[in-house]
């Protein structure tokens, strides 16, 4: 492809990427009102900071991530997540949108909403015709969690949060206890633990529907950022988003992205898996070369050469799905005031590959009693 070679060079300088300390301290937790859903819940933000200038903030509505800020080159701090400025907002387009939050019981498609499991046919509703996305209307980003417990110390500082679904809600089977944990370190890493027991047989997918624009929310296209993914195959699919069940090779595709490629370099191909998703809505089956802290592996890197701002993501997931925005229309209005349109962002969603129950040769996301569902990813932030 080209410019292949100009991107391994970047990307072979980008691999030592890394914040220098500032001073020795240990991250932070703080938290406050964040209002009341229109059902009278209350809402919380939980602010974690670190000693090298980075601070998340998410709420208990979704598990949404509603900032992430970061300095850049010269230090200059800005938000590289999309979202909102109100609760309101969340609660009017998350349910379509996904900014920022905990996407399940089934992250991504399930084909016609029906599955089977143990001789059994499961149906589910259908919220993308004809087909049920990111676990069916009302998922667990436009939930409230409860809050199981805070910490901080020289591990980092963290809040867990717990969603319990009901048994045959959305049509799936088994009472499911989700709990996921996000931790901010003092090595700018972002760890999310992803936890889940059932009480009957299910199937459980469980990802972050963040939205980047490392050069900072608002700004515009990310056509000119860079991406790699450490995927040398990926799931084909029909027009309708759903996979046909084959692992096809990204060679000679606009989907080779192992080396750092300019975003907007290739997503306007004719390529028909382009066509039909509208640019990047791809699953990648992720080569899981090499390990990082024991447990993840690289997955995929996103930098910005205007300010610097690298993000590396690890994960212990067997895919990631790689979206450009494509439905962001300028129809709803971001934290800044800013029109959002395609391309404003993009989401690399660690994840089981879609339709997963539906293909027996994909990994499997099937949960039984007395099993644990166990997924990290660390979005590793950088500058250079």
């Amino acid at each position: 492809m080209a410019n292949t070679n100009k991107a391994l060079i970047v990307s072979a300088a980008l691999a030592s990427a890394m914040w220098m300390p500032l001073r020795a301290a240990a991250a932070s937790i703080a938290s406050a009102p964040y209002g009341a859903t229109q059902q009278g819940q209350a809402v919380v933000q939980y602010t974690l900071s670190n000693a090298r200038g980075v601070t998340m903030n998410c709420i208990t509505y979704g598990g949404i991530v509603t900032r992430l800020d970061v300095p850049d080159r010269r230090g200059r701090r800005a938000d590289i997540v999309l979202g909102f400025g109100s609760l309101g907002d969340y609660e009017k387009y998350n349910g379509k949108i996904h900014f920022g939050g905990l996407v399940g019981r089934y992250a991504n498609r399930i084909a016609d909403g029906r599955f089977d499991l143990d001789g059994h046919t499961y149906k589910l509703p259908v919220n993308e015709p004809p087909n049920t996305l990111h676990g069916g209307p009302h998922g667990f980003d436009e939930k409230v969690w409860t809050v199981v417990r805070t910490f901080q110390g020289t591990q980092g500082a963290g809040v867990q949060l717990r969603y319990v679904s009901k048994d045959g809600e959305n049509g799936f089977p088994g009472t499911l206890t989700v709990d996921v944990t996000y931790t901010l370190t003092d090595d700018n890493e972002v760890r999310i633990d992803y936890r889940a027991k059932t009480d009957k047989p299910t199937v459980v997918n469980l990802t972050n529907h963040s939205y980047f624009n490392l050069a900072g929310e608002g700004s515009g296209s990310v056509e000119g950022q860079l991406v790699m993914i450490a995927g040398s195959g990926y799931t084909p699919t029909r027009p309708d988003s759903i996979p046909t069940g084959e692992i096809a090779s990204v060679e000679n595709t606009p989907l080779d992205l192992r080396a750092l490629t300019p975003i907007g370099a290739r997503l306007r191909s004719s390529n028909q898996q382009m066509r039909f998703a509208h640019g990047y809505d791809h699953n990648w089956k992720l080569n899981k070369n090499g390990q990082h802290n024991g447990e993840a592996t690289f997955a995929a890197r996103a930098y910005d050469p205007s300010s610097g701002r690298v993000l590396d993501v690890y994960t212990t997931q067997p895919g990631l799905q790689f979206y450009t925005g494509n439905g962001l229309d300028g129809s709803v209005i971001g934290a800044s005031g800013t029109a959002y349109r395609q391309t404003d962002g993009f989401a690399l969603e660690t994840q089981h590959f879609p339709d997963s129950p539906n293909h027996p040769a994909f990994p499997s996301t099937e949960l039984r009693p007395g099993d644990e569902f166990h997924e990290v990813t660390v979005w590793k932030i950088g500058v250079r």
